[in-house]
């Protein structure tokens, strides 16, 4: 990228000497590829004929109180892989990885996997070439060529995301982007449409088969024996577990509702939880499809729509487009360009536990109703998209000072597509500004003006979005002005927060609101 990026030199960058971010090989002809549950699609593969390992580890599991739903959908795609591969595939159900590996003699290649202790297990192994990773639209040597003497700061997602456009050739016009703009984020914050109605049709949905009826009996029994526990709900099925099933939502989103998703990108229904979203964040991170198809199949999209007279919404289709190729696989990068320590940050120094309610999903203890639906969404599905994420459950988490890593892993456990490498610059950096602004200028904290305009939430709730003190003063109203209260000292030199600061002192009753929020704490609101 770094070439044709006009940003950036070369250099050596930080953490060169760790072998996790060598330069792999691209190919390793003649070899048996093992792939991990996060590399399904044939685009992991050199020859669609090539022999492959599975390897289905049951320790997985154990290390995690993940989602119900999530477990099933990672066994349901590797044995969906299995059994579509047939006698092309070795397919081992173990204790652990090694235990798999110690079974098969010949020689095996793997993509570099997507998380520090994977790609330190695989480079440990004897006999066992790696490849560079797959899976991403910008490749990790691209990537760091271009972030080559920018500090952590510059590593700007706008100015990657531009590059990258460039250099695939995306949504340009020549050397300029289509449009004109480069970014049409100002036109896709539009709250639900007034009228109540939903922006989309609903989505296209899989039908379970056998195999997830014995993935299923699998798990009810590894349950019952004391093995595993998890958290949430169980199905039905609601995401892609094979490469067909993910070509039938793509399709789907590309015809009936890539043209409703880019205004209303930031709004939150209760009643719709999937709005226009695509719905493939976990078809994505399985690696069932190749993100460089799905955003020029966007493009085609957009461009044939234009040509037949009845072009689909730019900002929509650039909205999606960022959200794949840019922020997608900028998160990506920064996972490794930041290093194994970034995920330790905790610069507004937060140490509260995960609640106990919130770690069992506990919609039904929580009385606002903002938090109620979303947890209550989680629990159901194990997934919503991201500005409930990020202004609800992150927003609270920030709010009242809960531990950057712990709710690192609470997110990681409990979203069907969450990882390790998705999770650590979301929550550390963008969510709890753990990092002190490297991914973010200043912290995402809102009152509940910003839900109340942003969603049907606060609708009937017992609190009130305009209060800040007493017994119907919203949480988040308040439990904003604490956490700015608390933090104004570690804030003090970020020059987007002066005008909040500022407004500190001109709340008589500050005060007032900071004992109510500290006798709150954490407990259900």
């Amino acid at each position: 990228m770094a070439a044709r990026s006009g940003s950036g030199g070369g250099g050596e960058m930080p953490g060169d000497g760790d072998p996790a971010l060598g330069d792999f090989p691209g190919r390793a002809p003649g070899t048996r590829r093992w792939l991990f549950a996060d590399q399904l699609g044939p685009h992991f593969l050199d020859a669609p004929d090539q022999p492959v390992l599975l390897v289905e580890s049951r320790a997985v599991f154990r290390r995690r109180r993940f989602h119900r739903q999530k477990a099933h959908l990672l066994l349901s795609a590797l044995r969906h892989r299995a059994a579509q591969l047939g006698d092309q595939a070795v397919f081992l159900q173990t204790d652990t990885y090694a235990e798999a590996l110690d079974q098969v003699a010949e020689p095996l290649s793997v993509c570099a996997p997507t998380t520090w202790p994977a790609r330190d297990f695989v480079l440990r192994r004897p006999g066992l070439t790696v490849l560079e990773a797959r899976g991403f639209v910008t490749r990790q040597a691209d990537f760091r060529r271009w972030a080559g003497g920018r500090t952590r700061e510059r590593l700007l997602m706008d100015d990657f995301y531009r590059t990258a456009r460039r250099v695939h050739d995306v949504l340009m016009d020549g050397a300029e982007p289509a449009g004109g703009t480069w970014n049409l984020d100002h036109d896709n914050r539009e709250p639900p449409p007034a009228d109540g109605r939903v922006p989309a049709p609903p989505p296209w949905l899989p039908v379970e088969d056998e195999i997830d009826a014995q993935v299923r009996a699998d798990l009810d029994r590894w349950v019952a024996d004391g093995d595993v526990a998890f958290v949430g709900d169980d199905g039905p099925r609601l995401f892609p577990v094979t490469a067909a099933e993910t070509e039938e939502r793509l399709a789907d989103f590309l015809t009936h509702r890539l043209r409703a998703f880019g205004p209303h990108e930031d709004a939150m229904l209760a009643g719709d939880p999937w709005l226009a979203h695509s719905m493939l964040s976990a078809s994505l991170n399985l690696g069932l499809v190749d993100p460089a198809d799905v955003v020029h199949r966007a493009e085609l999209a957009w461009r044939e729509s234009v040509a037949a007279g009845d072009p689909l919404p730019l900002n929509s289709v650039e909205g999606f487009v960022r959200q794949v190729m840019g922020w997608r696989d900028w998160i990506w990068h920064l996972y490794w360009q930041l290093g194994r320590e970034y995920r330790h940050g905790n610069a507004l120094e937060a140490h509260e536990d995960v609640p106990g309610w919130m770690g069992e999903l506990a919609a039904e203890e929580v009385d606002a109703n903002c938090l109620s639906s979303v947890l209550s969404d989680v629990r159901e599905r194990g997934w919503v998209h991201h500005i409930p994420r990020l202004m609800v459950l992150g927003n609270y988490a920030l709010q009242r000072g809960i531990e950057p890593l712990a709710i690192t892993d609470w997110f990681h456990r409990v979203f069907l597509d969450g990882y390790d490498w998705v999770m650590v610059a979301n929550v550390v950096g963008m969510s709890q500004h753990a990092d002190g602004g490297v991914l973010a200028t200043k912290p995402y904290a809102a009152g509940g003006a910003y839900i109340d305009r942003m969603s049907d939430y606060c609708g009937g709730c017992r609190y009130d979005p305009k209060k800040r003190l007493g017994e119907d003063a919203c949480p988040f109203t308040a439990g904003y002005w604490s956490f700015l209260d608390r933090n104004r000292e570690r804030l003090a030199d970020n020059r987007r927060m002066r005008q909040p600061l500022a407004g500190l002192g001109r709340l008589k009753d500050l005060e007032a609101v900071v004992g109510q929020e500290r006798v709150r704490g954490t407990e259900a609101p």
